[in-house]
């Protein structure tokens, strides 16, 4: 997979980074972790511009969140349910990803894209429960910003060592980026309630 993925950025560049994203965002399974470390190694080799490559795979996952909240909103669950089975969206995931919504609402927006197989789901569960769309833009699009950034500056100053390190980046790190991003998330939300409610 990682195989075809590096061959459709390095053929069809910026374009192909956000094809990928979109894909990745609307439920494909598509690696975007690795994707992003590879692009970030790309740019360390001289290959890609850092910002037209962080602009690209942002845009890509604007878009593709985007699409996803707008099939929640106007199909809801039940067309998530069908058609999730066919994109390695079975029943547990998409249970799990709705209690993460239920507990913490808006904040799984930004955090979840810290969390494998969770990303993608919370965006149409926004859609499902009518989110407002000022609320979703800024937590889910803050959170594709932060999210970029953080795994484009990985492949950038590792830059070596793609093939090894392709292996074993995936979750250990993903766990740590998660729960310092919760972390933040939580006491942005903290910070936020507690100024609404004074």
């Amino acid at each position: 997979m990682e195989h075809e993925m590096g061959y459709m950025i390095s053929h069809y560049g910026y374009w192909g980074i956000i094809a990928l994203f979109v894909g990745g965002m609307i439920g494909l399974p598509i690696p975007d972790e690795v994707i992003l470390v590879f692009v970030g190694y790309q740019i360390h080799r001289g290959n890609m511009f850092f910002l037209y490559a962080y602009i690209s795979a942002v845009f890509g996952t604007f878009i593709g969140i985007s699409i996803s909240y707008w099939i929640g909103r106007l199909l809801g669950m039940s067309f998530l349910q069908k058609i999730g089975p066919k994109v390695g969206l079975n029943e547990k995931r998409i249970e799990k990803a709705h209690t993460y919504f239920n507990r913490w609402g808006p904040v799984v927006l930004f955090v979840g894209y810290f969390i494998p197989g969770v990303r993608y789901i919370t965006a149409y569960l926004a859609g499902i429960s009518k989110m407002d769309g000022k609320k979703f833009i800024i937590y889910a699009y803050s959170g594709a910003m932060c999210w970029v950034l953080v795994f484009l500056l990985i492949g950038r100053e590792l830059g070596r060592g793609w093939e090894q390190m392709s292996s074993y980046i995936h979750y250990p790190l993903i766990i740590f980026l998660a729960l310092l991003s919760l972390g933040i998330g939580l006491f942005w939300y903290y910070k936020q309630q507690k100024r609404v409610y004074k």
